[in-house]
């Protein structure tokens, strides 16, 4: 479905005819102008009537309605076409959700395509019409403010991350929260989302990389305006730092997922020798019971007057001993 369109003369929004040939036709003719069309998961007879209108090409077309696509960029001869993943952390349920972004850009046009939740189009577009100045400058600013907006979101959602990890952290490393059985699923939960992060910002360095004119021989990209390379590039170191805390924080994950499992390791050892002293220290009785309960006539001190009460308190001797030697060696 279409959610606003609308043609932007010296970066004033203004009304225009309603048929999207002529408004594109109107926003070529005044020259400072363009028209910005944005859609919410359109169907494919929507999206017909805006395909035909700006040529678009088929196989940007099928991505932008199948979505499920990498950070991208790709040139065609009537159009540019990017790909953003926003993504939002929510933290009650430590889940990352990943939207799409779709942006045609070309000669006085802008389409942008949404799908999923996160998205943040509505803001842009609203302050970017609160700045005219910025907006005069077309659908180079457009693009701009949207990868902008996207990374910026980017950084708080890998701080949020970052203040969660340290909890988790503080909980797998306290005395009685590490050995719960639900730790490591929680870890590796964690991970999968920091993995889910991490393929909305890994694969958007090239095309902006691209964007910025840093990329084979600095290759200009068309229908961008070449002034805009240093704030694309600006959105780059931003995104540089991003993928930098992704980096860190799987790599802390994956620490705090091995010392828990070596605590985990530990703490069974632990139990195993209480255990172990603990038969040991049941093995001795047992085998001096067993000896005299042979039933031999002929066995020492069998009718000694105090053998009963000997072989007790030797028995209780040996328990003394053992128990002592396994609590100084940490076994009990």
């Amino acid at each position: 479905m279409i959610v606003d369109c609308a043609i932007y003369h010296h970066g004033r929004r203004t009304e225009g005819p309603e048929d999207l040939s002529d408004a594109l036709d109107l926003a070529r003719a005044e020259g400072d102008a363009f028209i910005w069309i944005g859609l919410y998961e359109p169907t494919e007879q929507e999206f017909d009537l805006v395909t035909e209108e700006f040529r678009l090409h088929p196989l940007a077309v099928e991505d932008a309605l199948k979505a499920h696509q990498r950070p991208k960029l790709e040139m065609f001869d009537d159009s540019l076409f990017v790909v953003l993943k926003p993504v939002a952390y929510e933290a009650e349920s430590d889940v990352v959700t990943t939207g799409e972004v779709m942006v045609f850009i070309g000669d006085a046009f802008v389409v942008t395509v949404r799908h999923g939740e996160c998205s943040p189009l509505a803001q842009v577009r609203r302050r970017l019409e609160e700045d005219p100045e910025m907006l005069r400058h077309g659908p180079t600013a457009v693009l701009y403010s949207i990868a902008d907006a996207t990374v910026d979101h980017y950084l708080e959602v890998a701080t949020e991350l970052q203040t969660d990890l340290e909890k988790l952290e503080a909980e797998v490393f306290s005395p009685s929260g590490g050995g719960s059985r639900h730790t490591a699923s929680k870890i590796y939960t964690f991970k999968r989302q920091i993995l889910e992060f991490r393929r909305a910002t890994g694969p958007l360095t090239v095309p902006l990389t691209r964007l910025s004119g840093s990329g084979t021989a600095g290759a200009r990209v068309p229908f961008v305006d070449e002034k805009a390379q240093p704030f694309f590039r600006d959105v780059n170191d931003h995104l540089a730092r991003v993928n930098e805390s992704v980096e860190s924080l799987d790599r802390l994950v994956s620490d705090i997922l091995s010392a828990h499992l070596a605590q985990m390791s530990v703490r069974q050892n632990d139990d195993m020798r209480k255990i172990s002293a603990w038969a040991a220290m049941a093995a001795v009785p047992t085998m001096i019971a067993g000896i005299y309960g042979m039933n031999f006539d002929h066995m020492p001190e069998l009718h000694w007057l105090w053998s009963y009460p000997a072989v007790i308190l030797a028995m209780a001797a040996l328990e003394f001993l053992l128990y002592h030697l396994f609590k100084r060696r940490g076994w009990l």
